[in-house]
């Protein structure tokens, strides 16, 4: 079919105009509004720029990262300025949106992500679900922000053998649904702080119906306690320092065990935990960790439930949320430069929404993968970057009424980018380049002598 231009009133505003139609496919233009006035960064006064027009390009500057924030309202604008009646109408530019950004601040995008995020996936999502239960991880990683004096001081650098690290950093922790790879609750906190503390604050999105994952480096038996109090499972690896209290072999092989607290010195009733922990080994000499022991720990007690072999295939599901910090990192943040905000509550701004952009295109994802009956691991992440870059102007120049026949067809151009099914394959923790031949950029580099002279001045033929 053909579609049809959106007609736009005489007396209208640009900013009130532009309507970001295809993102709030997700983020409904009622909710931002509803968090702005939340908020109270509402405007009194109509200008080029209000509010939610900002928080728009906040979200598309993580979709077009290599991008000035000027250039990133220049594409969100593309398709209304092809039909806008003026066409010298001129955009704001770089210092406009990076004032109103800072006079936004970051809450309403933390707001708008802890309330549009969660999870998305149905029983009908492959690999979403197992023993019933949806599928969760919780990770952490580091991500360098921009070198300025203000996100040293908020954010810090970790240290090693050679010095400092190279740019402040700061620490994520992300808790993501396994099936569709949706970051359904995140914190940011400093790049110092134990991972393991991140983790105990995301457990406050945990619901009964879940299964949650975590690697050995989370594990404590307090977060087992916080997780089965909230009702849901857990399922983890096992430090090698970590010793149970044996208590019974069970028919599959698994064993049942107490947990206590770390560092307590009279193991105490109260303060134990009920589990169940698995041992195995790899066959496959291909594979990291061939022919050494591996433990599992879980509070599925039931061997007829949840046999070992299927909790230890459980386990490697969580992964996912491996491939979703690459996603977020590498194809999407473009992870050879840092978070271009250079005060920390814009970096806190930044992040919030580069993970509400990474939920837009995740859902897209899903809903694709749905109509396709597919598994949304078979979708191409970057090139629903790509499509949905393309996009943006079709939605906002096409008239309201053709829309939902628009949709679809981005739904199906999406499912047709597919990838081939994953190899069989191990990664391991190694770099290509370990170190430079460059001496070490120390303070005193930072602010180095202007030239007094032009080059060709300063030229002495011998």
């Amino acid at each position: 079919m053909s579609y049809k231009l959106r007609e736009i009133a005489p007396d209208s505003k640009f900013s009130r105009s532009l309507s970001c139609t295809l993102l709030q496919q997700i983020i409904p233009l009622e909710r931002i509004k509803a968090v702005l006035s939340q908020h109270h960064a509402t405007e009194k006064r109509e200008r080029k720029l209000n509010m939610v027009v900002i928080i728009w390009v906040l979200i598309a500057m993580n979709l077009f990262t290599d991008c000035s924030l000027g250039y990133v309202l220049r594409k969100l604008a593309q398709g209304l300025r092809y039909i806008w009646p003026d066409p010298d109408y001129a955009l704001p530019g770089d210092n406009a949106i990076t004032y109103r950004r800072y006079q936004l601040g970051p809450r309403p995008l933390v707001a708008l992500f802890k309330q549009c995020c969660h999870p998305i996936a149905t029983r009908e999502t492959p690999g979403a679900f197992r023993f019933g239960l949806r599928l969760m991880a919780i990770d952490s990683t580091i991500e360098d922000v921009a070198d300025t004096p203000a996100n040293d001081q908020a954010f810090g650098r970790l240290g090693a053998v050679r010095g400092q690290s190279a740019f402040p950093q700061v620490r994520c922790v992300y808790l993501v649904e396994c099936g569709t790879h949706a970051i359904v609750d995140a914190g940011v906190w400093p790049c110092q702080t134990a991972e393991r503390l991140g983790g105990f604050r995301l457990l406050r999105s945990i619901t009964p119906d879940m299964l949650l994952m975590w690697d050995r480096g989370f594990h404590s038996c307090e977060m087992f306690r916080a997780v089965r109090r909230r009702g849901a499972h857990a399922l983890s690896r096992l430090p090698k320092l970590v010793q149970p209290e044996y208590l019974q072999r069970l028919c599959d092989g698994s064993w049942l065990a107490y947990l206590y607290p770390k560092g307590s010195r009279l193991k105490r009733q109260s303060e134990r935990i009920l589990v169940r922990v698995i041992e195995y080994t790899l066959t496959d000499p291909t594979r990291s960790g061939y022919d050494e022991p591996h433990r599992i720990v879980t509070t599925l007690l039931d061997p007829y439930l949840a046999r070992a072999l299927d909790l230890v295939d459980a386990y490697h599901e969580r992964w996912e949320i491996e491939t979703t910090i690459d996603e977020v990192d590498t194809h999407q943040r473009l992870i050879n430069h840092p978070l271009r905000s250079k005060k920390p509550v814009g970096v806190i701004q930044e992040i919030y929404a580069l993970l509400i952009a990474h939920f837009i295109l995740r859902s897209f994802m899903h809903q694709a993968a749905l109509e396709a009956r597919v598994d949304p691991d078979r979708l191409s992440f970057l090139q629903t970057v790509r499509l949905v870059q393309d996009a943006l102007p079709e939605f906002e120049m096409t008239m309201g009424e053709h829309l939902p026949a628009l949709f679809p067809r981005l739904l199906h151009d999406l499912s047709t980018q597919r990838l081939p099914k994953r190899r069989r394959r191990c990664n391991p923790r190694v770099v290509k380049r370990k170190m430079s031949d460059f001496p070490l950029k120390r303070p005193e580099h930072l602010h180095p002598p202007k030239p007094t002279c032009s080059f060709r001045e300063a030229v002495l033929l011998i």
